[in-house]
């Protein structure tokens, strides 16, 4: 599974969102309504899932669903 479509999992299970409105394009905040708490959550969730190292700090940079995915494929 890319992370892209484990991305979709965590959001659609923890946050009751519609996995049609996950895209790379998908602001956290405006679209998904996904704030910073939330966020550090989600990092953790797809630490589990990917077995990364991903840094909390870089969430500072993070904004879109297509930000998420490229800190996970750069980590």
């Amino acid at each position: 599974m890319n992370i892209l479509e484990q991305l979709r999992t965590v959001l659609a299970a923890e946050f009751d969102i519609e996995p049609d409105l996950i895209t790379m394009d998908a602001h956290l905040l405006d679209d998904l309504d996904i704030d910073s708490i939330d966020a550090i959550d989600i990092l953790a969730r797809l630490r589990d899932l990917t077995g990364k190292d991903l840094a909390a700090e870089a969430l500072k940079e993070v904004r879109t669903v297509g930000d998420v995915v490229a800190l996970v494929d750069a980590a």
